[in-house]
């Protein structure tokens, strides 16, 4: 028996399975008027679509409307990370151009590093980084996963085989564990992708150890590209990109997660591994490959890009369910909490408008 057959029925009759399948779709059906009547919040959204409170933390606070004489009026979208304005942190005279690091020590210990403080974590994050030949052989290259969320979700859970004390959740050995997977988190991403291109599209392999006094986004770019080459603003924006979406509130599905796995008192593998397949889910951070896809669509569809009136018939196709994955959604549009803008997006538009004139690519920017 070979890898596909094992996954697939071969003695029993399909239509004994099809049978189990009617059965599963007409069992235990709730009528919708009950999520209504009890109140139920459903995905962590009220029932007009709002988020819905999970929790309370001064970490990262989320404003995407304001309260005037007890009604909510839409304002533009804020992030604060530690009570700083994260647009503020990104323009802000920083040590250094890259500011990842900057912003995660922030995150975690509630103050903005010192000089002599950011040094001491990047020494410590840069003596944690590595993998073993071993790992990368036996855990990353064996069984490569055509999505890299599962990649990541295997070499994560496989660490806590390395670990000599992994159940320990005292705050000291929960730090250390914390840090050394932000520190690897770049190579087991870099490397899984490198095994899918290798094993799944025929690729060449390559697999290069980070470079010492590289920031995080550099070293992702330098291991990813064989010729280790990237751009100064290739740089910049993916340094901003890491520190956009390095924390976003207590109450996204991923980060709810963790609230949820960690009470139970399981290992920080096992939690880190959950909220990384909240976050694949398409209604959630896997979500950025169905806009792709749809841009792919729109383009593949669409002759002219600059004739609006032919962009619109077409989003109104996808609207009625006769385009694209015949949801009738226009993914990327809307969110939880944020009314009037995504402060992430507004950012990452002023730097993506200079990324695509350094590319020649402004007319998919526009």
């Amino acid at each position: 028996m070979n890898n596909q057959e094992m996954m697939e029925l071969s003695t029993v009759d399909k239509s004994d399975f099809e049978e189990l399948v009617k059965e599963c779709t007409a069992s235990g059906i709730i009528d919708q008027n009950l999520y209504t009547e009890y109140d139920v919040k459903r995905g962590l959204r009220d029932s007009n679509g709002n988020g819905v409170l999970t929790g309370l933390t001064e970490i990262s606070d989320v404003l995407g409307n304001q309260s005037v004489h007890g009604r909510k009026i839409p304002v533009d979208g804020e992030l604060y990370f530690q009570g700083y304005n994260v647009e503020e942190l990104i323009k802000r005279s920083s040590l250094d151009r890259f500011r990842f690091e900057e912003a995660t020590y922030l995150l975690l210990f509630g103050v903005l590093p010192d000089k002599d403080q950011l040094d001491r974590f990047i020494r410590i994050l840069t003596d944690l980084q590595e993998l073993s030949g071993a790992f990368i052989r036996d855990v990353i290259m064996k069984a490569t996963s055509t999505n890299l969320m599962n990649s990541l979700m295997k070499s994560i859970l496989s660490l806590y085989s390395y670990d000599e004390k992994p159940d320990d959740i005292s705050i000291p050995n929960v730090l250390r564990q914390s840090l050394q997977l932000i520190a690897k988190m770049p190579l087991l991403s870099v490397y899984a992708y490198q095994s899918y291109r290798h094993f799944k599209l025929d690729g060449t392999l390559m697999i290069k150890n980070p470079k010492k006094g590289y920031s995080t986004a550099e070293n992702i770019l330098y291991m990813l590209r064989d010729d280790g080459d990237f751009t100064e603003l290739e740089a910049k924006v993916l340094d901003i990109c890491l520190v956009l979406h390095a924390e976003h509130g207590g109450g996204n599905n991923s980060t709810f997660t963790t609230h949820v796995v960690t009470s139970s008192g399981t290992d920080t593998y096992s939690a880190i591994a959950s909220s990384i397949a909240s976050l694949k889910g398409p209604k959630h951070g896997g979500a950025n490959l169905k806009v792709q896809e749809m841009f792919t669509d729109i383009k593949a569809h669409c002759s002219d890009w600059d004739n609006k009136d032919e962009i619109c018939t077409y989003l109104n196709k996808i609207l009625d369910k006769e385009a694209f994955d015949h949801a009738g959604l226009i993914y990327g549009m809307g969110h939880a909490v944020y009314t009037n803008s995504d402060p992430r997006a507004v950012i990452l538009k002023k730097f993506a408008k200079q990324l695509s004139e350094e590319k020649g690519m402004q007319k998919e920017f526009a």
